[in-house]
């Protein structure tokens, strides 16, 4: 190969990844407009409405709980620390902003309780697993 040839391999590579640049930059633009036009849907919603929906799913989860037969109680430690963990995300979503607000102060408090639940979780899925084990 001559380096004439390769100046134009060069020329043309450079010319499509300008390409890339400019489609990936659209798409950016377009995910944008469509991550404001969701946010914008949940931001209609008022507090009462809410509340509302938080209110049912708190009965909801009490009477799914408490509705659990004894042999299950373990699997549903299991899935309690699977949900903590997802919250634990989203409160590193919520507390990674650089500014000081009361969106990362709630994250930081998500992200507290999460990890006490799941290490609690784990402490006493552990201790009731003990409990069928054969003592020697």
């Amino acid at each position: 190969m001559d380096a004439t040839t390769v100046q134009d391999q060069a020329s043309k590579v450079a010319t499509s990844a300008a390409k890339l640049l400019e489609e990936a930059e659209k798409l950016a633009n377009q995910t944008t407009q469509l991550v404001d036009a969701a946010g914008g849907a949940a931001a209609g919603m008022d507090f009462l409405s809410l509340f509302t929906i938080f209110v049912m799913a708190c009965f909801v989860g009490f009477y799914v709980v408490w509705s659990v037969t004894p042999a299950l109680h373990s699997p549903l430690m299991a899935v309690t620390n699977a949900i903590s963990s997802v919250i634990i995300v989203g409160g590193l979503l919520a507390a990674g902003p650089a500014d000081m607000d009361f969106a990362k102060v709630m994250g930081f408090c998500a992200v507290t309780l999460a990890s006490v639940n799941i290490f609690g979780g784990f402490i006493v899925t552990q201790r009731m697993l003990a409990m069928f084990k054969k003592k020697k």
